[in-house]
C-alpha cells in the first residue's frame, strides 16, 4: 500500500466501524454513529467516505442504486502506514527508538514480546536488512 496522507481522526472513527461491522450504506454508517442523524451528520459521513476513498481505505460497490462501503485496507494495514509514517516525521524513518521504548518501557506483554523475539528471528516480513 503507498503511502498517502495521515488518517484524521474522524476519518479513523469511519475506518473501525467498518472494521466491526463490515460493509453498509453512508446511511447505515450515519444512524449507527449519529442517533439523530441528521441531514448534516449524514453530510458529514459522506465527505469523510469520499476522504476515505480517495486514499484507498475505503472502496465503493456501485453495483446497486444505493451504493455500500466498505473498507480497502486492513486495520494492521492502515496501523503499519501509520507507524511508518510517524517514523518517518520522528526518526527519519526509523522504527528501532518505537521498539526500544516499548521494550524498555514495559509496555509490551510478555506474549507480544514472544511475537516480537519470532519477527526478529525470522527477519521481519519485507523489512529493511541495512
Amino acid at each position: 500500500m503507498k503511502p498517502t496522507k495521515s488518517i484524521t481522526d474522524a476519518e479513523l472513527t469511519i475506518l473501525r466501524w467498518f472494521w466491526q461491522h463490515g460493509a453498509a450504506t453512508a446511511r447505515t454508517v450515519a444512524q449507527d454513529l449519529y442517533p439523530e442523524c441528521t441531514a448534516s451528520d449524514l453530510a458529514t459521513v459522506h465527505s469523510l467516505l469520499q476522504r476515505l476513498e480517495a486514499k484507498k481505505l475505503v472502496a465503493r460497490d456501485r453495483s446497486q442504486h444505493v451504493h455500500t462501503f466498505s473498507a480497502a485496507a486492513s486495520q494492521s494495514e492502515v496501523a503499519g502506514r501509520e507507524l511508518q509514517a510517524l517514523a518517518d516525521k520522528l526518526a527519519s524513518g526509523s522504527l528501532s527508538p518505537f521498539l526500544t521504548h516499548l521494550v524498555e518501557g514495559a509496555k509490551l506483554t510478555k506474549k507480544e514480546l514472544d511475537e516480537l523475539r519470532a519477527l526478529l528471528k525470522k527477519g521481519g516480513r519485507g523489512g529493511r536488512r541495512d
